[in-house]
């Protein structure tokens, strides 16, 4: 079994790597969010909510709403 680490048991560089990927997935979110209740609802593909709840799957739900739940 895995043993679990804690932050204080990280490298300088592993740290660096979890704010990094963090911060790219917490705007990744937030910009998705924003676009889904800014956008009108006739150019968002399927309800406006569920795109809004499958934001909150890491990095896949912003991606997948960027790439297939928006009208071009």
């Amino acid at each position: 079994m895995v043993q679990r680490k804690e932050w204080r048991d990280l490298t300088p560089r592993q740290r660096l790597v979890t704010l990094v990927l963090g911060g790219v997935q917490f705007a990744l979110f937030a910009a998705a969010q924003v676009d889904i209740w800014r956008r009108p609802a006739h150019e968002v593909r399927g309800r406006k909510w569920v795109w809004a709840t499958l934001a909150f799957v890491n990095f896949l739900g912003p991606v997948a709403y960027f790439a297939f739940g928006r009208r071009r």
